[in-house]
C-alpha cells in the first residue's frame, strides 16, 4: 500500500512537471509569436502611415485565433472547418495588410504625374527643388503628401539627399518613381533641364495610366469569370450538401472523399492562376 502510493505520489509528481514544462514552452513560443507579429504588423502600419499602438490589441486577435476555431468546429461539429477557420485567421492579416499596401501605392502612383507636374511648373517659376517640394507637400492630398513631407524632414534631419531619394524608392517600389527621382538626382550632380524632364515623363506616366485603365476595363469580364468559374464549385457543394446529405457526406467522411477534395481544390487553385495571368497585361 505505501510502495503504491509512492509510485503514485512520483507520477503525480512527474505528470505536474511535465505539464509545467510544456505549459512554459508554450508560453514562451506564444510570447514569441506576440512579439513576432506586433513587430511586423507595426512596421507594415508605419509604411501605411497608421500609427496604432497594437499592444492592445495583439491578445484579443490571439484569443480570437485559438477560441474562434474552437467554436466553428464544435458548431459545424467537423474537426477539419475549424482547422480550416485557424488557418484563415492565421493569415488573413498578413494578405490584408498587403492589400492595403498595394492600394495605397497605386493611389500615389495615379497621384504622382500631377505632383511631378507640380514641381516642374515651381522650378520653371524660378524656386529650387526643396521650395518645389514644399509646395509639393502644401497642395497634395495623402498619401503623396506624406511621403514627401518624409523625404522632406529627413533631410532637414541631416540625411543627405541621395540617401532621402533612396529611402523613398525603397518605401515605394514604382517604376515610374524610379525614373523621377533618377531624373532628379541627375539634375543634382551634372545639371540640366530638370522641369523639362519631369513634365515629359509626367506625359508618360499619364498616358500609361490611360492606357491600363482602358486594359483593366478589357480584362475585367475575364477576370470575373475567373472568380466566378472559382466560387461555382464551392456554392454547387453547399447546394448538394443541402439536397443530398448523405452522398455529399462521403467526401468528408472517406479517404476517397479527402482525396477527391484535395484535387479539386487543387484543380481550382491552377485554374485560377491561369485566368489570372491571362487577364494580367503588364504594359
Amino acid at each position: 500500500m505505501i510502495a503504491e502510493l509512492i509510485i503514485a505520489t512520483l507520477v503525480a509528481i512527474s505528470a505536474g512537471l511535465f505539464s509545467w514544462l510544456v505549459f512554459q514552452r508554450l508560453y514562451d513560443r506564444l510570447l514569441y509569436y506576440r512579439d513576432a507579429v506586433s513587430e511586423a504588423t507595426t512596421s507594415k502600419f508605419t509604411e501605411l502611415f497608421l500609427f496604432v499602438d497594437l499592444s492592445k490589441y495583439i491578445y484579443l486577435y490571439l484569443g480570437v485565433l485559438f477560441f474562434l476555431p474552437l467554436l466553428v468546429a464544435f458548431l459545424s461539429g467537423n474537426a477539419a472547418v475549424g482547422v480550416l477557420a485557424f488557418l484563415f485567421l492565421l493569415v488573413a492579416p498578413y494578405f490584408i495588410l498587403k492589400a492595403m499596401i498595394a492600394r495605397r501605392i497605386k493611389k500615389f502612383e495615379k497621384q504622382l504625374p500631377d505632383a511631378l507636374l507640380m514641381i516642374s511648373g515651381s522650378i520653371r517659376a524660378g524656386a529650387s527643388l526643396a521650395i518645389a517640394l514644399d509646395n509639393l507637400i502644401r497642395e497634395s492630398p495623402d498619401p503623396l503628401r506624406q511621403e514627401f513631407s518624409l523625404l522632406v524632414r529627413e533631410r532637414k534631419l541631416g540625411v543627405d539627399m541621395d540617401t532621402a531619394l533612396d529611402n523613398m524608392e525603397k518605401r515605394l517600389p514604382i517604376e515610374g518613381l524610379s525614373m523621377a527621382l533618377s531624373a532628379i538626382r541627375i539634375s543634382r550632380e551634372v545639371g540640366g533641364d530638370l522641369a523639362g524632364t519631369l513634365n515629359s515623363l509626367a506625359d508618360s506616366l499619364r498616358r500609361k495610366l490611360t492606357m491600363e485603365g482602358k486594359i483593366d476595363s478589357l480584362t475585367a469580364q475575364g477576370k470575373m469569370q475567373g472568380l466566378v468559374m472559382s466560387a461555382l464549385p464551392l456554392l454547387l457543394m453547399v447546394a448538394l450538401m443541402r439536397l443530398e446529405p448523405a452522398a455529399m457526406g462521403q467526401l468528408f467522411t472517406t479517404k476517397m472523399g479527402w482525396a477527391v477534395l484535395m484535387i479539386i481544390f487543387c484543380m481550382q487553385v491552377l485554374g485560377f492562376m491561369a485566368i489570372k495571368k491571362i487577364t494580367s497585361i503588364d504594359v
